[in-house]
């Protein structure tokens, strides 16, 4: 049986090669940097930027020495100390030109054969150099580590994968920019950067490959894992056996690398060989053991200068490898008698690998440090401003073509109906949006079956107001038949004016207000036939929901093959596709405007030191997958459109959408004319009660007029009573200079009632029934013109009522007393605009007349003589 695992090398294989670090000579930085920023930007640009430039002295000063107290504060230092570097290289040009800091000389000595050193005026240099001791610190970092253990094993391998990472960012960025110049080392050349990442990489797979072995993998894991580390060996050794590195390292490294990758390539090959024997494939088994046996003993003759413990190692897989060859050799005599195949006929080893170099773009991004950020040069400025440009126009394009591609779905769907129609079928009617809206205004509002609520409103207003008219005119009636009573009684004395001259103003207003009243209850009637006849049209309005009123689709009455299940699922299968694609369409759009809010690529652009356009390209590709998808979802779209027309095209001809379509319209335009003929009702309903509150406030104004005229009356008629009785009783205390005929004789009792007659009289102030000022509300202005010519003023008396009486509403505007010919009444309902009420024309001189020509239903109580039509 073949050994096992641990008998191999690889607990004694623990000799590894860690890289030294480039030395230079000091440097000063803060001097000249301060200079250029004076002379270029101005003295207060510089000493704002004091503290920056004493930081990055600073940096360069420790970078000169390397007594750091641990590698990983070496390791932080390099990495802070080469983004400071970014950010210097973007602002402060450093080149022996006149106009440029040519005051600055980076020297660096190569790491390998210090006697050799690069001197150059430029940042390139020095930057090739931090990269360059990056990585060799790291490769300390992982040499520190105690791989006697799982966990110091893995920390190796990770610090060798950045030391990889930092030789490999040291080839692609820096190496040949730091070569261009009159001086340089093979250090920091491509050639020797590439190589120095292989052999990281090995070192990073081989402490895998020791906790494979120590978790007690299975050989066929061990073996594709230790063949990966020969590998990366032999891709080391192979550019150090040509120029320019062949001359330029010691043969103690080519010696390692060389041990190395045979020790690795034997050990697969005793791993792989494990398995095979497991297998009983035994002549294979052979040819691998006899080519690791043959690989070691090859390597042997170039093991000068390597280290003891390697050799060891060696010398005990060696022993391992014949110990199991000379087992198998054995058995394959006795029991299988195979033919052992030729090693060079064998397939290669399978090779896995299980670390990489390190991504050390985020670990040395310079975007994010604040140092010199008040430093930006102009090519910076116009290069972020045409890479605004573009982003934008990329934006923008794309915004439209989604745009476009939801205004074509939403078109094409309303061309064939959908998905209202499947909704009809359905029983999830709907109404447009429109429509539906102005339903639920007029269901708010009481819809038609509240109307008859409002025109029983409009009858106890309008009977509120007659009733009002018969009061006053009985409190009318009642004053004058007294004041007749008294006059017949003491016949001459009775020196008071009639009633009838006084009251002559109110009785002509009453006498509007009647006959306006009676033209409101004509309207109010042809309101109430309006509501009947209509209440066939507007009953649809009271359906709850209105959804309830429309057609439905009906299924056929006959189904030749019965598909129809399946014609409605897959239309609606590929309407539900749409609408996913709309989504997403949508969620894209979001994700083209967030990339461009976090899209901040000035601080790249203050850090790259190469061309603007490769950055350009870099960071617009970024939107290429969206847009990428952008295409493939209108592509999509257009597919799923003509599927789902064709889909439409024979659910239509299934249900005979066409029929319904037309009755569905047709129902809509009666719940618009409904909705119409209802809103023209309630609006003169309302203006209908608009006019009664108006009206009433107008005759309960006159009521007010009337009742101060009777209680002046009142008062004076006592007060003549007591004068006339006093005459007849032969008492008088006339001066001589008064009659009973002109005011009253007694000049005592003239001056016990003097406030009551600077009440009365016109000349000092209003009369009692003076009209109060009412608000003019709108929509009921006066009516320009006068309903009958202007009366000759009386003679003056205390109980008569001035021709320039106040109108009973005035405007609030005017509060002094309108002219004479003034009148009271107003029309009914003056914005009347209902088409089918057919008001007469009015004639010349009249009164205007309200949209009012039937009987009133209730005629004024106990009609007078001011009741006269006007």
């Amino acid at each position: 049986m073949a050994g096992s695992a641990s008998s191999s090398s690889a607990t004694t294989t623990n000799i590894m090669l860690a890289i030294f670090e480039k030395r230079t000579n000091s440097v000063d930085l803060y001097r000249p940097l301060r200079n250029f920023i004076a002379f270029n930007y101005s003295d207060r640009e510089a000493q704002n930027l004091e503290d920056d430039l004493q930081t990055l002295n600073q940096l360069r000063s420790d970078i000169e020495r390397l007594s750091d107290p641990t590698p990983t504060a070496r390791r932080d230092l390099l990495q802070n100390y080469f983004k400071a570097l970014c950010l210097v290289e973007t602002r402060f040009p450093i080149s022996p030109d006149k106009d440029h800091i040519n005051t600055v000389t980076f020297i660096w000595q190569d790491a390998f054969k210090q006697k050799q050193k690069a001197s150059q005026q430029n940042i390139h240099l020095e930057k090739a150099a931090v990269l360059f001791n990056l990585g060799a610190v790291y490769s300390r970092i992982g040499l520190s580590y105690d791989r006697a253990t799982v966990d110091g094993r893995r920390q190796a391998s990770h610090a060798f994968m950045g030391a990889a990472g930092a030789f490999a960012f040291l080839r692609d960025n820096a190496s040949t920019k730091a070569s261009i110049g009159s001086s340089s080392t093979v250090d920091i050349s491509i050639e020797c950067a590439g190589m120095l990442e292989r052999l990281m990489l090995a070192q990073a797979q081989e402490c895998v490959f020791e906790n494979t072995i120590a978790k007690g993998s299975t050989p066929g894991v061990c073996a594709k894992i230790s063949r990966q580390v020969g590998v990366y060996y032999e891709e080391a050794l192979a550019a150090l056996n040509v120029p320019p590195l062949n001359q330029h390292f010691d043969k103690g490294w080519l010696s390692h690398v060389q041990l190395k990758t045979a020790l690795f390539y034997s050990e697969a090959c005793y791993r792989y060989s494990l398995e095979l024997h497991e297998k009983e494939e035994i002549a294979e088994e052979i040819s691998r053991l006899r080519s690791g046996v043959s690989a070691l003993t090859e390597v042997k003759k170039s093991s000068k200068g390597a280290a003891a413990q390697l050799l060891d190692a060696i010398h005990k897989l060696e022993a391992n490898l014949n110990r199991n060859l000379e087992r198998a050799i054995k058995e394959n005599d006795r029991v299988y008698l195979m033919r052992v195949p030729s090693p060079s006929s064998l397939p290669p080893l399978p090779a896995f690998s299980l670390v990489k170099s390190m991504a050390m773009n985020d670990v040395l991004d310079a975007s994010k440090e604040k140092m010199f950020a008040s430093l930006v040069p102009d090519s910076s400025a116009k290069a972020l401003s045409r890479y605004t440009e573009m982003v934008d126009d990329i934006i923008r394009t794309q915004a439209e073509k989604l745009q476009q591609a939801s205004e074509l779905t939403r078109v094409r769907l309303k061309e064939m109906d959908q998905p209202e129609s499947i909704f009809a079928l359905e029983g999830n009617f709907t109404l447009p949006t429109d429509l539906k809206e102005d339903v639920e205004a007029v269901q708010i509002s009481g819809g038609p079956a509240g109307l008859e609520a409002e025109l029983e409103q409009l009858r106890d207003l309008r009977r509120v107001n007659q009733e009002v008219l018969v009061q006053i005119e009985e409190l009318l009636q009642k004053e004058e038949g007294e004041d007749a009573q008294f006059r017949s009684q003491f016949g001459t004395r009775w020196t008071r004016p009639q009633s009838s001259t006084l009251t002559k103003n109110l009785l002509d207003r009453l006498n509007r207000f009647a006959a306006n009243l009676k033209q409101a209850a004509e309207s109010d009637g042809r309101i109430e036939r309006s509501v009947r006849e209509h209440s066939a049209l507007m009953s649809i309005l009271d359906c709850r929901p209105i959804e309830s009123a429309l057609p439905s689709l009906a299924r056929p009455i006959m189904s030749l093959d019965s598909n129809e299940d399946a014609v409605v699922g897959a239309l609606k299968q590929s309407l539900r596709q749409l609408e996913t694609l709309g989504a997403q369409r949508a969620g894209l759009e979001d994700m083209l405007k967030e990339m461009k809010r976090k899209d901040d690529i000035l601080p790249k652009l203050m850090t790259s030191t190469g061309s603007y356009e490769d950055l350009f390209r870099k960071e617009i590709s970024k939107y290429d997958h969206i847009c990428e998808e952008i295409a493939q979802n209108i592509e999509a779209q257009e597919q799923l459109l003509l599927q789902i027309q064709a889909q439409n095209n024979e659910f239509s001809a299934i249900f005979n959408l066409e029929d319904y379509k037309a009755s569905r319209e047709k129902c809509y335009k009666q719940i618009q004319a409904a909705i119409a003929k209802f809103r023209e009702i309630k609006e003169n309903i309302n203006e209908g009660l608009k006019f009664y509150v108006t009206f009433q406030d107008a005759i309960t104004n006159v009521k007010q007029q009337c009742s101060d005229f009777i209680m002046t009356r009142g008062i004076q008629c006592r007060e003549m009573i007591e004068d006339v009785q006093r005459q007849m009783a032969g008492l008088s205390f006339q001066d001589g200079k008064n009659t009973v005929a002109n005011n009253y004789p007694s000049v005592g009792y003239q001056n016990q009632r003097s406030n009551l007659h600077q009440q009365a009289d016109p000349r000092l102030q209003t009369p009692y029934y003076h009209t109060r000022e009412q608000p003019t509300m709108a929509g009921y202005g006066h009516p320009p013109a006068p309903y009958s010519s202007p009366q000759p003023p009386p003679p003056l008396h205390p109980y008569q009522v001035p021709p320039a009486s106040a109108a009973p509403y005035p405007p609030p505007q005017a509060q002094q007393q309108l002219p004479a010919s003034h009148e009271y009444g107003q029309p009914a309902y003056p914005g009347w605009r209902g088409p089918y009420y057919n008001a007469h024309a009015q004639q010349p001189g009249s009164l205007p007349r309200p949209p009012y020509n039937i009987p009133a239903p209730y005629p004024p109580p106990h009609q007078s003589g001011y009741y006269n039509q006007q």
